[in-house]
Formats: structure tokens, C-alpha cells, sequence
């Protein structure tokens, strides 16, 4: 029957046949098809005004919830006032009365303790008045005073990281900041965008909160080379580092690879999409911060085994790296960047120095021929214990967690807009995965690479969209350069102090 179609037919048959197998040998995801989701803004205008951005920046600071930075800021849902004096007074059982919300000047705060168990105190079924009970509660820094007289010499905490910890004999979790103290974040928030319901990812402390940042998950794994082998965990045990665990504040896996459930780095590499994990100052040496470099529980991502089995190993880089990828106009698509102890916030470390630190990565971009594509998006891991008003939204058994800062800087961003929608850092997640990967999701049944996770939390109901906070319309704005150092009221710690001593 073939022999009799004339021979420009069945030439013409064997070429579709040949470019039929052509596209599906070359085509990279033959063997697991990657979908195309969200095609209604893929084609339309939104998604191509996403797609103006070409360089995500995330800046990652420690410890500091909404009210505590921001809870006097105008517009913003802050700290319930009535003519400027707080309506809300929080329990002190060791006075038998109340504290209302203070203007704390003190560039040294305490803070308190910011676990699982102490985020369930301090929300309190919603009450939100759990904050003092809880620091009060808290072991203590290196005070040697304070424990002769509570007798508590058991009870130190030498880790600057414990998330069990309260520093100092000072409670100062009612304490805030305001204008004055930090001009440059409120500078950032009056001339672009300021997140005033960003929550936590997770109910919990600092290291689940960066697996959410860089998966959408915090879990433990029973077999670090299955991804099927885990289930949610609120306090999940650390990948096998030499060095000791300090205070007992968290177990160790068996395994340097232990969190076998896949990560975004799976999707942007497998998308060839460029990214790289900075590290100030390199990669710490201990679980906690009490060496230089950014500390394990906060530098999660040598731990997940897609990140070996990819080989972007090299793509977690010392902080350097990315003030001279900045200057050349070389940053990758995604740029995540952790501090160190010093420079995080972390009680007891110094807001001033998180303040200068996180200055001059931001003006490094804003002065960067990549600055017209790019968006930065700053926020703190959790809340370190300070008083917030606003009760968490439940979103799954893991989150979400208490209230913390948020800002968008970009030329793209709206100026001096108070987003009001309900976002957590599976937006960040979400805004990466419209921009760079066409909508796909880390999601067990589309992503080629099934994990146990219970839902997809970019698709959350509750979460808004960052793209909201942009106008793609306008002309790109300039820069925001701000002193590295700007004059404020913070008032420095004694000299004779130590960094886990007294304020």
C-alpha cells in the first residue's frame, strides 16, 4: 500500500516521524514532563510584568517580630494604640501585674525564647499574652550573678543561638523599636513596600524556619536517600556536622544528608535557572553562632541530598562572591543570603550592626547594572520572642507561625505601599516559581521528584501574592542609597558588658 503513495508523501510522512523523535530524545524532561501550570498569567500582562524581574534577592535576618520593628509605623496594622499610649498589657507572673508595649532604645536586646513549645505560650490559644511567662521561663545567658541567686548554675545557656534561651536579667520582650532606632528599614518601608502580615513560615525556631525558606517543608526523614521516608517535624533533627551541640538545643541526624524531601534548587537547576546561596562570611563551623561564618542551623541547604545528587555544591558561596557579581552585573536569577551571628540581629547581637550589614547589600544592588531587574525581599526568620498582637492563621499542623517584618525593594515596587495581605516565606517560593519556572510547584505529583509532604504550600488559600506588591507599569525607580552607618538613638552597650552578659 505504501509503494503505491507517490514518493513526495511518503517523504514527507518520514520527516515528521524523524522530528517527531528528535523533539522527544533532545527534550530534557522527556521522561517526566514538567506542566505548564498558571498559563492564564503566564500569557497575560501580570506574567509579563513578573518577568521584568530577573534577579530575586532574598535577605534572611534573625529574630524580630512585626510589632517589634515596625509596631509604630504609620498605616501598618502595629500595636494597638489609643493617643499614642498601647491598649494591650501583657501578664508578668513574677509581678503579678502587666506590661504594656515600650519604646526600647537599647541597640542590645534579650529577647526570648523562640521554639515550638515557646511559640504555644506566647500565642496562648490566640491570646497573644504568653511573651513574658515565656522569658521569664527561659534559660539564661553567661550571668554568673543571676545564677548564685536563682541557683539555677544548670540552666546557662553559652550558645548566642539556643532557641530555649532568654539573655541578660533584663525581660525585655515588650521592648520596641521605632524610626529613630532603625531609619534605614523604615526608609526602605517609606519609599517601597512594607509587609505588615508576613508570619513565619513555621510555629517554631530558627532552623525549621530556613527548611521552609529553601523547600516549603520541615520534616524528618527516616531514610536520608528516600524522599517518601518523611513527615512533618516542628523540631526536626540536624544534618552530622563535627563540633558539639550546645545547650542540647537540637539532635543530630546520623546522616550529613539527611533532609531527603526535594528543595527549589531541584526545580531552578533542572529549569537551568541560575542561583547561588551566600554566606557571610563563609560556612560556620558550629551548630550554634559562637564562631565566624554563618552557623549549621541556619546554613541548611549542605543537608538536602538534591543539592549533591545535582552537584550545586558550588553554588553555596562566601558573601564575597556576591558584591563582585553585583558590581559586574552578574547576579544569578536567585540569590539567597544568610548573616552570621554578628551581623543577624540574633539577640544578643547588635541591631546596628544587622542594620549597616543589610545596608550594604542592598545599596550593592541598587548600585548594580542589574539593579533595573531586580527585587529584594528582607525579612527575619522568626519572631526571637518579642511581643506581637496578631494571631497566626492556621494553615497546615506546621504553621503558620507568629508575625515577623517583611519589605519589597525594587524599581518595579510600589512606593511606600503597606501590603495587608496574609504571606508567609512559601511566597517567596511561589513568586520564584511564576517568575523563573512557569508556575510549577514543588509539588509531589508534578514535580518529577515525589516527597511525603502533606500539601503544597505555595497553593495555600490563605497566602497572598507578592506580585501584588509591584507595578510592572511604571518606569523603573532609582536607587535608595543609604549611609552604611546613618546616626540613630540606639543606645550602645557598656563597654565592660560581654556579648551574653546584661544590657
Amino acid at each position: 500500500m505504501a509503494q503505491c503513495l507517490p514518493r513526495w508523501w511518503r517523504l514527507l510522512m518520514l520527516s515528521v516521524v524523524i522530528c517527531t523523535l528528535s523533539a522527544c530524545i533532545s527534550s530534557p524532561t522527556s521522561l517526566i514532563p514538567l506542566p505548564a501550570r498558571n498559563q492564564a498569567s503566564s500569557s497575560g500582562s501580570a506574567a509579563r510584568g513578573i518577568h521584568l524581574i530577573k534577579h530575586v534577592i532574598i535577605i534572611f535576618q534573625e529574630n524580630r517580630s512585626f510589632d517589634s520593628y515596625f509596631g509604630t509605623y504609620p498605616g501598618a496594622d502595629g500595636i494597638p494604640m489609643q493617643n499614642g499610649v498601647p491598649t494591650v498589657c501583657v501578664p508578668d507572673p513574677g509581678t503579678g501585674q502587666c506590661v504594656k508595649p515600650y519604646l526600647d532604645h537599647y541597640d542590645r536586646n534579650n529577647g526570648g525564647p523562640h521554639n515550638a513549645a515557646a511559640s504555644a505560650v506566647d500565642i496562648n490559644g490566640g491570646k497573644m499574652d504568653g511573651f513574658i511567662t515565656e522569658a521569664e521561663r527561659g534559660k539564661r545567658g553567661v550571668d554568673e550573678q543571676y545564677y548564685q541567686k536563682a541557683g539555677r548554675s544548670k540552666q546557662r545557656c553559652t550558645d548566642p543561638t539556643n532557641p530555649a534561651c532568654t539573655y541578660g536579667t533584663q525581660i525585655d520582650v515588650m521592648g520596641y523599636h521605632d524610626q529613630s532606632d532603625i531609619p534605614n528599614y523604615w526608609a526602605y518601608a517609606q519609599h517601597f513596600v512594607l509587609q505588615d502580615h508576613m508570619f513565619e513560615s513555621v510555629h517554631s525556631w530558627s532552623f525549621p524556619s530556613h527548611l521552609f525558606l529553601i523547600s516549603g517543608w520541615s520534616a524528618g526523614c527516616s531514610n536520608p536517600d528516600d524522599p517518601m521516608s518523611c513527615q512533618s517535624a516542628l523540631m526536626p533533627k540536624n544534618r552530622k556536622v563535627a563540633g558539639t551541640i550546645a545547650d542540647g538545643q537540637q539532635a543530630q541526624a546520623t546522616s550529613s544528608t539527611p533532609f531527603a524531601w526535594t528543595d527549589l534548587t531541584y526545580l531552578l537547576h533542572r529549569y537551568g535557572v541560575s542561583w547561588v546561596w551566600y554566606l557571610d562570611h563563609g560556612s560556620g563551623q558550629a551548630l550554634s553562632g559562637r564562631t565566624k561564618g554563618v552557623p549549621i542551623i541556619w546554613n541548611v541547604l549542605p543537608g538536602f541530598t538534591d543539592v549533591h545528587q545535582d552537584n550545586q555544591m558550588g553554588n553555596i558561596q562566601d558573601l564575597t562572591s556576591y558584591f563582585v557579581a553585583a558590581k559586574a552585573g552578574t547576579l544569578p536569577a536567585v540569590s539567597w543570603i544568610l548573616p552570621d551571628a554578628q551581623d543577624s540581629e540574633h539577640p544578643p547581637n547588635l541591631v546596628s550592626t544587622g542594620q549597616s550589614y543589610v545596608t550594604r547589600i542592598i545599596n550593592a544592588a541598587m548600585e548594580s547594572p542589574d539593579w533595573n531587574s531586580t527585587a529584594i525581599f528582607l525579612a527575619w526568620d522568626d519572631w526571637g520572642g518579642f511581643y506581637d498582637h496578631v494571631t497566626p492563621p492556621t494553615v497546615d499542623s506546621l504553621g503558620y507561625g507568629i508575625r515577623v517584618p517583611g519589605l519589597v525593594i525594587s524599581p518595579y515596587a510600589k512606593q511606600g505601599y503597606i501590603d495587608h495581605q496574609t504571606l508567609s516565606f512559601d511566597a517567596y517560593l511561589k513568586f520564584i516559581e511564576d517568575d523563573f519556572l512557569n508556575g510549577q510547584r514543588l509539588d509531589p505529583q508534578t514535580d518529577g521528584r515525589p516527597d511525603s509532604r502533606p500539601d503544597v504550600r505555595e497553593d495555600a488559600p490563605q497566602l497572598g501574592n507578592l506580585i501584588n506588591d509591584f507595578n510592572f507599569a511604571q518606569v523603573p525607580r532609582p536607587p535608595l542609597i543609604l549611609p552604611v552607618h546613618p546616626q540613630t538613638t540606639l543606645i550602645p552597650p557598656p563597654a565592660t558588658s560581654n556579648r551574653y552578659g546584661k544590657k
